[in-house]
């Protein structure tokens, strides 16, 4: 299951559910976003040539990250560009996240455990603005 996070056309984020399943290669992103996510299902004895990436200039002018839930519950809640809360979702144990534009919090629900994924380097405190939710 595919669950798409949208305010006012804006896309904020892609919600994979650990239920989803499909055959071979399937990209979730365009691909001019900064973070490109894919699920991938292939048969045992598949073999992926071997290959580098080469060194390709990009510019990358907003952090998005993607978030895998190892163990646990996450509430994600999400805010507009302006800081308005828009919607709130709870991820859990399997599900992923890609974090694109606006906003966004979180609340711990059940003890948790996740990996994230962003382009570097960090910024430090350059790199976010924190707010208080109206």
């Amino acid at each position: 299951m595919i669950q798409k996070i949208v305010h006012n056309n804006t896309l904020l984020s892609i919600i994979v559910r650990k239920s989803f399943s499909d055959c071979g290669i399937h990209f979730f992103t365009p691909n001019n976003f900064s973070q490109q996510l894919a699920y991938m299902s292939h048969p045992s004895g598949k073999e992926i040539t071997p290959h580098i990436h080469k060194p390709v200039r990009r510019e990358v002018l907003y952090t998005q990250e993607t978030l895998f839930i190892r163990k646990g519950k996450l509430q994600v809640d999400f805010y507009s560009k302006e800081q308005e809360y828009i919607e709130s979702q709870l991820l859990e144990s399997g599900d992923v996240i890609l974090l694109i534009e606006g906003g966004h919090g979180f609340k711990v629900l059940e003890d948790l455990e996740m990996f994230e994924v962003k382009q570097g380097p960090y910024a430090g405190d350059d790199d976010k603005i924190k707010f208080i939710p109206a």
